[in-house]
């Protein structure tokens, strides 16, 4: 399959956003009616993320929001986007995630992030150890999580003995690693070990291009991934027009301004709320420099867009990051992506 041509697989990155009006109980019935919307239409893949100590979201358990969706899906892949392994134990990943295998073969993707995705004080209530917060260990937990999936610790290893889960006879339950970054560290270990790598473009729209192709160009094959498996995350919100898309992505765009003005604490804009609010100087100045890291546009015209990030970045496959403040809008922007990339839907 060539990366230049219309053959582009699209997938789904859910932060639990909680919208005004909704309950935790609601906003989780929104993302299972989502994940099933794009199993329907032949998307790729849906991750969740991991936060803590957030106030507009939910999603602070990747493992039981896989465990559900899968369960309510047949086809798409389901996975973590990330795991932040300096919250967890490489052991308790590894049990989780072979269970996750065990329970949905084949559809399993497990993401791995290098930062703890909350604040100090959080992260010291995860880990219960204020030198485990303040210290670098991830290379440590890294080999210490390959080595548990692969039952290859050396034979003199204190782990050697340790089996998070018996094997399925020659089928390994592993579920597809990739290295998650927004930098030029995380790529490292997706190199390194041949793994497939995630680029948050959101977070560091100015490096995606360079990192991506950097990634591509340097992969060896490896017992995980035998080609180059890149994927381009970014905000997008699209709509029959670009007139329509820039009033969806309203909220979007707010709520971004005020977290990089130091309002962390305000819920995620309504519509009106967003087509309403006048702009500070600040938050005008931040918005602007933000542009990039939102794809907004009419269908035809992120298609385009879309198109040329792939050949640029030397990308199959664009995650695009949850950011409606409006269910319907959401599911409609969904099927214009699946009818103008004419993805494959079980509904065909």
């Amino acid at each position: 399959m060539s990366i230049y041509n219309n053959d582009i697989k699209l997938s789904i990155l859910d932060i639990g956003t909680k919208l005004q009006g909704n309950d935790a109980n609601q906003t989780l019935k929104d993302s299972t009616e989502r994940i099933q919307l794009a199993d329907e239409l032949g998307y790729t893949r849906y991750w969740f993320a991991e936060h803590h100590n957030t106030p507009n979201q939910v999603s602070t358990s990747s493992e039981l929001m896989i465990a559900h969706a899968a369960a309510y899906t047949k086809h798409i892949r389901v996975g973590a986007g990330g795991i932040m392994m300096p919250n967890h134990s490489p052991l308790k990943v590894v049990e989780n995630f072979s269970l996750l295998e065990a329970m949905h073969p084949g559809r399993i993707d497990l993401g791995i992030g290098r930062a703890t995705g909350t604040d100090n004080v959080t992260a010291y209530a995860l880990r219960q150890s204020k030198e485990a917060v303040f210290s670098y260990d991830f290379p440590k937990q890294f080999d210490e999580l390959l080595s548990f999936f692969n039952r290859d610790f050396p034979s003199d290893h204190l782990y050697h003995g340790i089996i998070p889960i018996p094997n399925n006879g020659n089928y390994r339950l592993m579920p597809a690693i990739y290295m998650l970054g927004s930098s030029t560290g995380g790529v490292r270990f997706a190199i390194s070990e041949g793994l497939g790598f995630a680029f948050a473009s959101h977070l560091a729209p100015h490096l995606a291009t360079q990192v991506l192709r950097g990634y591509r160009n340097n992969f060896k094959p490896s017992k995980y991934f035998t080609e180059p498996k890149g994927i381009f995350t970014t905000i997008l919100i699209t709509a029959d027009t670009d007139e329509e898309a820039q009033y969806l992505a309203g909220p979007a765009e707010l709520f971004w301004a005020r977290l990089q003005t130091g309002d962390i604490h305000s819920p995620f804009p309504t519509l009106e709320e967003a087509s309403n609010h006048v702009y500070s100087s600040a938050e005008s100045t931040v918005r602007i420099q933000n542009k990039d890291r939102f794809i907004i546009g009419g269908i035809k015209t992120v298609g385009q867009k879309l198109r040329h990030v792939a050949k640029e970045t030397m990308v199959d496959e664009i995650m695009i990051m949850e950011y409606y403040a409006d269910k319907e809008a959401s599911q409609k922007g969904y099927r214009l992506l699946a009818e103008e990339f004419n993805l494959k839907g079980t509904n065909e």
